[in-house]
């Protein structure tokens, strides 16, 4: 196994935290807030419309945008998910939540008691990213997501290990330039057709998501709008979540994604309108 890293790994990561002043656009509609923590540390939301569906495993961390044996070249964007669990900064203790980390070559730990180091194969987002810019050296690298807390002890939480080979590294391409501030939804895409209840995947590049306990200015968190044949709804992820299952009445809506600031309660990015048919 090849177990080149980079020196740069750390910094790339950190540049990914970075945040600009939001600019003053919209204000967030208190309507819907987040309901205590559930069982397995696991918060829910209190909208009604947002499920724990019976097909819902325990928490999990996953890869979004590689696949197990993919060749690509470096830089690249690995982006990152959390199913059934919140994010939060490191910046005091949020039960129930945790920030990711990936391993580069390395095993789970054997003792999940301790906290993780830090070094190149052990990258810690602390502030809350779903995504890093990596630029690796030409080779073969195992990659795996794992949840911890604020004292960087590890949760029972992570994805499967992937595989991946790096065939060349662009010395002309600037792994600053891969950055996008902005949000996005994975999951639905514009015009699906989905039956009820349907899986809600969002994403933030170069922001922070953030439990709402963190009042930071470089901190966020999810809101999602859905106008429907019985007006319009608004969804909050107070709790740091970047995943949800949705049960919505059967119609046809318009969907937008927003990213909130937690300082300052603004929305800062959103989506452009998207249609979707729920059946």
């Amino acid at each position: 196994m090849n177990t080149h890293t980079t020196r740069g790994l750390s910094l790339l990561a950190a540049l990914l935290s970075l945040t600009t002043a939001p600019s003053a656009q919209t204000s967030v509609p208190s309507s819907h807030a987040d309901s205590a923590p559930a069982g397995h540390g696991v918060a829910t939301d209190a909208h009604p419309w947002v499920v724990v569906p019976m097909q819902a495993r325990d928490p999990v961390n996953y890869i979004t945008n590689l696949r197990d044996g993919q060749k690509l070249e470096s830089p690249f964007v690995l982006k990152f998910g959390l199913t059934r669990q919140g994010l939060a900064s490191i910046s005091e203790e949020v039960q129930g939540a945790g920030h990711h980390h990936l391993l580069i070559n390395r095993d789970l730990p054997l003792d999940f008691t301790k906290p993780l180091p830090f070094n190149d194969q052990y990258l810690h987002f602390g502030k809350g990213q779903m995504e890093a810019v990596l630029n690796l050296k030409p080779g073969t690298y195992r990659l795996r997501m794992l949840l911890a807390n604020h004292k960087h002890i590890p949760y029972f939480i992570y994805s499967p290990a992937i595989t991946v080979q790096v065939t060349q590294q662009r010395a002309s391409v600037k792994p600053e330039s891969l950055l996008r501030k902005g949000v996005s939804l994975l999951t639905p895409q514009p015009g699906d057709v989905v039956k009820r209840p349907f899986r809600v995947q969002m994403h933030a590049s170069g922001l922070n998501i953030s439990h709402t306990q963190i009042r930071d200015k470089a901190s966020g968190h999810f809101q999602l709008l859905m106008k429907g044949p019985n007006g319009a709804e608004t969804l909050d992820f107070n709790h740091g979540h970047t995943e949800a299952w949705v049960k919505p009445p059967a119609g046809t809506y318009q969907l937008r994604l927003q990213y909130v600031n937690n300082a300052t309660l603004q929305v800062s990015h959103e989506t452009p309108w998207q249609t979707l048919t729920v059946q």
